[in-house]
């Protein structure tokens, strides 16, 4: 016990795991959570981006500024939520000592936020798809009509994995704010 200066004792060392609130989690974990809304959405997102990348991957990618936004916020993004799901598959939502309900929500919104941009940049290239460009002096169109078509499939895809990751910040926000 040490003595301090003015010769009373020194209260103990505070203890670490005092200051860490317990993990606050209301998914279930295990293979549970693919038995709720929340896990078909995360599985939902991770299809559907999974094809955007292949789509997206799929063309000679004519806009690179805007569709290599695309392929970044698809692969963050399929990536992470292969990493979400497996933080709750694997039950360490128990081991990590975060607010979980709050990291879905910030999670989530910020993926719905980026996925919507994505969705609006693959969009735009798709309706460019008449605009003329100059290749070795002859002028062809933007994308021809297989690139178009598969354009057209990931702007849909695209749409559908903003709208998952919509569903997955409403219902992450309903359990946060609980």
């Amino acid at each position: 016990i040490g003595m301090s200066a003015r010769g009373g004792s020194m209260p103990p060392p505070p203890n670490p795991a005092a200051y860490f609130p317990p993990p606050r989690v209301t998914l279930p974990c295990g293979l549970d959570i693919l038995r709720t809304y929340s896990g078909a959405f995360i599985c939902l997102e991770i299809l559907f981006g999974a094809l955007v990348w292949i789509l997206v991957a799929a063309t000679r990618v004519p806009l690179p500024l805007l569709q290599g936004w695309v392929m970044f916020v698809s692969v963050t993004a399929c990536f992470l939520s292969i990493l979400f799901l497996c933080v709750f598959l694997f039950s360490y939502t128990h081991r990590i000592a975060v607010d979980w309900n709050q990291m879905d929500f910030f999670f989530h919104g910020a993926t719905f936020v980026f996925y919507f941009g994505a969705f609006l940049l693959q969009a735009a290239t798709t309706s460019l798809h008449n605009f003329p460009r100059r290749v070795n002096s002859t002028q062809e169109k933007l994308l021809d009509e297989n690139e178009y078509n598969i354009s057209i499939a990931a702007s849909i895809f695209a749409f559908a994995t903003t709208i998952c990751y919509g569903c997955s910040t409403a219902l992450a926000l309903r359990r946060w704010k609980l």
